[in-house]
């Protein structure tokens, strides 16, 4: 039932854009009068005018319905979303993270140089956002990257929670031990 209403939601979101674009089409074609018989500058005025409304009212409307499919797709009292941040990270070099959610892979990320690079001026990259029923349910994350001396590093942590009705917000944090020169990978619950 839910899956439906989703397909019905993104038909209806792409059937208002197309015909928005349709309509703006043809107002467009509208302002190209023949060559033989040239329009008046003030009517052209108008019609571009119009064009520029609709334009805006198509951007507008854009960001309404992808505001409601989020809504519908990840109500706040079932979501759960996971996001990932480095503080510091000289003794980690960051290359991918699997993300599993109760024994199941949810998200799987390679960085790229530039990605890894934003994250250490202080990103935050949303992992994972999806539904999650209410009760007992665990995370575990795996971090692959080059540790100290540039050696080959493989680190999982994993954190058990509670899900409550309202929305569940995790963190995955990397940072360095300095007493230990190593990394420290740490699961945070956001309240």
């Amino acid at each position: 039932m839910k899956h439906a209403t989703e397909n019905r939601l993104i038909r209806r979101r792409w059937r208002l854009c197309a015909c928005a674009l349709l309509v703006a089409g043809g107002l467009m074609n509208a302002t190209r009068a023949p060559a033989s018989d040239p329009a008046p500058s003030g009517e052209l005025k108008n019609v571009d005018q119009d064009v520029q409304v609709l334009k805006k009212q198509l951007v507008d409307l854009n960001r309404d319905l992808f505001r409601l499919e989020e809504e519908l797709l990840y109500p706040a009292s079932t979501q759960v979303a996971v996001f990932l941040s480095l503080n510091v990270g000289t003794f980690f070099e960051l290359d991918s993270v699997t993300l599993k959610l109760d024994d199941k892979e949810v998200t799987n990320y390679l960085y790229t140089e530039r990605e890894v690079k934003a994250l250490h001026r202080g990103g935050v990259q949303k992992l994972y956002l999806g539904n999650l029923k209410a009760g007992e349910h665990e995370i575990v994350a795996t971090f692959i990257g080059k540790g100290p001396h540039d050696r080959d590093y493989r680190r999982g942590t994993t954190i058990k929670f509670e899900k409550t009705l309202g929305a569940k917000y995790l963190e995955l944090r990397i940072s360095d031990r300095e007493a230990s020169l190593q990394p420290e990978f740490v699961v945070r619950q956001w309240e």
